[in-house]
């Protein structure tokens, strides 16, 4: 049933004036699909500017926020106040076709918005002091460049309930509606906080108790066997991964307190590096 709050008015002539702002124009964003534009609309930190959906996608929205786990009554006011506001534009699929791109999986949902607010170490640290949950790992990524990855790692540290995914500020994707797909909602509950010198931020962490493992496939331990033996129960973890093929800089492999590598039974030895993120984060969450 078509909802009788949408704004029909510009339902037929949305367009964009400039495609190649589609993805982020400025200090704005596109999020899509109904995973992550849920999750944008339910995250009070999350600066909501514009809906547009089909009336299909927006009843599922309201679907997805009467379920128990989306903390479902504030994600609900507020897209209800954004109807009311008059800044849900209903919306056929080839409008955000226009927007988007062809390619792009939407749902039929499309979120105008603006970028989060950045995070830093300092804040990390606070929070970490104020909860000292040492059950809660830290992902950090030494130039991983590939949306996807990052993305799926994003998703992967959200469902260990991870405090935090550290990237460098260069060489590392940026805030994006592709990243927040991926991520199918984990970028609105684990920040992402990005270093212009990822050494000194480890240095950082482990200054402050915080145990920073390097993997590594030449690596002398294995990683389950090292945390069985030398480091079980005994403080906070973040696991470092490197791009794929390049693997962690020398730099980082110098500063990381520990190295390991991943042991695979079978014959092939490598894994993508968010399946890597993902086996590692299961060891730790194995082990606290």
């Amino acid at each position: 049933m078509q909802n009788k709050k949408f704004d029909k008015s510009r339902s037929k002539n949305y367009r964009s004036k400039d495609r190649s702002k589609s993805a982020s124009s400025g200090d704005k964003h596109y999020l899509y699909g109904l995973h992550s534009v849920a999750a944008a609309i339910n995250n009070p930190d999350r600066k909501l500017i514009e809906l547009l959906a089909t009336p299909n996608a927006y009843n599922r929205l309201v679907d997805e926020f009467k379920k128990a786990d989306l903390a479902s009554a504030y994600g609900l006011e507020r897209l209800e106040a954004l109807s009311e506001q008059g800044k849900v534009t209903e919306s056929k699929p080839k409008n955000i076709d226009y927007l988007l791109g062809q390619d792009i999986v939407h749902q039929g949902v499309m979120l105008k918005t603006t970028p989060l607010p950045e995070h830093n170490v300092n804040q990390l640290m606070k929070q970490i002091k104020a909860d000292p949950d040492i059950s809660r790992p830290i992902v950090i990524l030494d130039q991983v460049t590939d949306p996807h990855n990052v993305g799926a790692i994003l998703r992967t540290a959200t469902a260990f309930n991870a405090r935090a995914l550290i990237t460098t500020r260069r060489h590392s994707p940026t805030e994006s509606g592709l990243l927040a797909k991926i991520a199918s909602g984990g970028l609105e509950i684990t920040p992402i906080i990005a270093v212009g010198n990822l050494s000194s931020a480890i240095n950082e962490l482990q200054d402050s108790g915080i145990l920073c493992i390097g993997l590594d496939s030449e690596a002398t331990h294995n990683f389950s066997s090292l945390l069985a033996e030398k480091y079980v129960d005994t403080s906070p973890k973040a696991i470092v991964l490197g791009a794929e093929g390049k693997g962690l800089r020398q730099k980082t492999i110098e500063t990381c307190a520990e190295l390991v590598r991943l042991d695979m039974p079978g014959s092939i030895k490598s894994l993508n590096v968010s399946n890597a993120a993902a086996i590692a984060l299961f060891a730790l969450s194995d082990r606290s």
